[in-house]
C-alpha cells in the first residue's frame, strides 16, 4: 500500500470542471450512474422516514421508549451499510436480474453520504449548533432535479492527450476543451486529483475534478505599478468601482447584464415551450409524455442559459484576477445578496433580477480566495459600515441616503462636497482598508473583516459567505 498524501503547506482546493463530449453508450452509462446514486439516495431516505414514523405511531399508542422500534443511525457508515443489505432485493428489474452491479459502488457510497450530510445538518439546524437560516428535512430527488454523481476512489486521472479523462466504470471520456492547465500541474507535482463530481447542467455532461494545488503566497512582478490600497464599491447599474484612499478613481466598470440582453431571445423561446405539448396536461391537470418539440424547445433554453452562466463567470473571473494580481489591500462592502433580494414583490422585480445578473455575490467569493492566491489581503466592512452615506470629505454620516440619490451632497455646511455617489463609498473603504494594512501584512495575505467604525478595526478570519445589510448599500 502507498503512504498517506498529506497535503503540503500552502497547498489549497481548488476545482477544474471541463464539459464533457460522451459517445451515445457513454452517455446511457452517465445516465445510469446518476440515476443509481438518485435510487440509494431515495432508498435510504425512505428507510429513515418510515423508521422515525414507526416509532412516532407506537408513541401514540402509549409505547414505552424503551421499547421502541430502534433508531435507524443516520452515520454515512450505517446508512452504506445498511444499502448494501438493502440492494440485492430492491435494485432489480421486474423480472429479478440485479442491476446495481452495473455502475460503479463509489456513486451509491457518495449518494448515501450526501444522505448522511443532509440530515445532520437538519439536526444541527434545529439544535442551535448550525448556524444560519433554518434548515428543512430532506426531500427526495426527482427525475427532474440535478442529475450527479461523485467518485472518490479508483482511477480517475488526466489523460497524456489532454482531450480525455478516465473515471472509474466509465473509462476514458472525451472532453470539449482541453485539459492541458491542470495537466501542467499533475506534470510537475503541484496539484493531485482527490475527486471527481459528474452533473448533467443545461443540456450538458460536466465533470469537476477537485484538487489540492500549490498556491504558495507570492506577489506578481508587476504589482508595485499600481497603487497599493483600493476601495471597491459594489452595484447594479456600475459593477464596480474602484478609488484609492485619496480620491482617485481608478477603475469603474459598467454591469455588462447578460441575462438582461438575452431576454428578448428567451421570451420568445419561452413562449415557443408554452405552445408546444409539454409535459403538464392542464385539462385533464395530469402530467404526460412531453413532445420532441418541446424537448428541442427547452434545449434551446438552456443553452441561452449556459451561455449567460459562462459570459457572467468569465468577466467575474478575469475582473476578480486583475484585481487581486495587481494591489496589495483591497476593501470591500459586506453583501447579504440574499437578503437584498428577499422582499419587494412585484415592484422591486426588477432590481432583484438586476442583483442577481450583476453577479455581486459571486465577486465577492472569488475576491476573497484569490486575495489568498496572489498575497494580497482582502478587508471587509463590517455590515453596518454605512460606506454610502459617509462623507469621504470631512466624514460626517447622513441619516438617510435613498437608492435614486446618485450623487453624494455632504450636509455639513463647512464641507458642502458634491461627489458620485459610488465614488465616496469606494474612497471611504479604501481608508477603512488602509487601517488595516499593517496588520494584515503581519501575517501575509487574508481575508479580513472590520467593524462599523474606522478608527478601531477589529481583525478575524472570514469564510467566504458575506452578509450586508438589506438596506441596498451595494446599488
Amino acid at each position: 500500500m502507498g503512504e498517506k498524501f498529506t497535503v503540503p503547506e500552502g497547498w489549497v482546493l481548488q476545482a477544474y470542471q471541463f464539459a464533457l463530449d460522451p459517445s451515445a453508450a457513454q452517455a446511457a452509462m452517465l445516465e445510469s450512474h446518476a440515476g443509481g446514486a438518485r435510487f440509494a439516495y431515495n432508498t435510504m431516505l425512505r428507510a429513515v422516514k418510515a423508521n422515525l414514523g414507526q416509532r412516532d405511531a407506537e408513541r401514540s399508542y402509549g409505547v414505552a421508549d424503551t421499547d421502541l422500534t430502534p433508531t435507524l443511525s443516520w452515520s454515512f457508515q450505517s446508512l452504506r451499510n445498511d444499502f448494501n443489505r438493502r440492494k440485492h432485493t430492491v435494485a432489480v428489474r421486474e423480472d429479478g436480474t440485479p442491476w446495481w452491479q452495473e455502475n460503479s459502488k463509489e456513486v451509491y457510497a457518495n449518494a448515501v453520504k450526501n444522505l448522511s450530510l443532509a440530515l445532520k445538518n437538519w439536526g444541527d439546524s434545529r439544535t442551535g449548533a448550525r448556524k444560519g437560516p433554518r434548515m428543512g428535512f430532506p426531500g427526495f430527488k426527482s427525475k427532474r432535479s440535478t442529475r450527479a454523481f461523485a467518485f472518490t476512489t479508483g482511477t480517475i486521472r488526466i489523460e497524456p492527450d489532454r482531450h480525455h479523462v478516465t473515471l472509474p466504470r466509465l473509462g476514458r471520456l472525451r472532453t470539449h476543451e482541453s485539459t492541458r492547465k491542470l495537466a501542467r500541474r499533475l506534470e510537475a507535482g503541484t496539484a493531485r486529483i482527490l475527486k471527481a463530481t459528474v452533473r448533467h447542467e443545461h443540456g450538458r455532461w460536466l465533470v469537476s475534478l477537485t484538487c489540492v494545488v500549490d498556491r504558495t503566497t507570492q506577489r506578481p512582478a508587476h504589482i508595485k505599478a499600481l497603487a497599493p490600497v483600493i476601495g471597491v464599491d459594489l452595484g447594479v447599474k456600475d459593477l464596480i468601482v474602484a478609488a484609492t484612499p485619496d480620491g482617485r478613481q481608478l477603475l469603474r466598470q459598467h454591469a455588462p447584464r447578460e441575462l438582461r440582453h438575452a431576454s428578448r431571445q428567451l421570451r420568445a423561446l419561452q413562449r415557443k415551450a408554452s405552445r408546444q405539448l409539454g409535459p403538464w396536461d392542464p385539462a385533464a391537470k395530469a402530467r404526460r409524455e412531453p413532445s420532441n418539440a418541446w424537448r428541442r424547445t427547452q434545449q434551446l433554453i438552456a443553452a441561452q442559459h449556459t451561455r449567460v452562466a459562462n459570459l457572467r463567470r468569465d468577466r467575474l473571473h478575469k475582473l476578480t484576477t486583475h484585481l487581486a494580481q495587481s494591489f496589495e489591500v483591497i476593501g470591500t462592502e459586506t453583501l447579504a445578496v440574499k437578503n437584498m433580494m428577499a422582499a419587494g414583490g412585484a415592484r422591486k422585480r426588477g432590481l432583484n433580477r438586476a442583483v442577481a445578473d450583476a453577479g455581486l455575490g459571486e465577486f465577492l467569493r472569488q475576491i476573497a480566495y484569490k486575495t489568498t492566491w496572489y498575497g494580497s489581503v482582502h478587508v471587509k466592512a463590517d455590515r453596518w459600515y454605512p460606506s454610502s452615506k459617509t462623507c469621504s470629505g470631512c466624514g460626517s454620516v447622513k441619516t438617510k441616503l435613498n437608492l435614486s440619490e446618485r450623487t453624494y451632497v455632504c450636509d455639513n455646511n463647512d464641507c458642502g462636497l458634491v461627489i458620485d455617489r459610488d465614488l465616496n463609498a469606494a474612497i471611504n473603504l479604501a481608508r477603512l482598508a488602509r487601517a488595516e494594512q499593517s496588520a494584515c501584512f503581519d501575517r501575509g495575505g487574508a481575508d479580513r473583516k472590520t467593524t462599523a467604525s474606522a478608527a478601531q478595526v477589529a481583525v478575524k478570519p472570514q469564510s467566504s459567505n458575506g452578509s450586508a445589510s438589506p438596506q441596498g448599500e451595494a446599488a
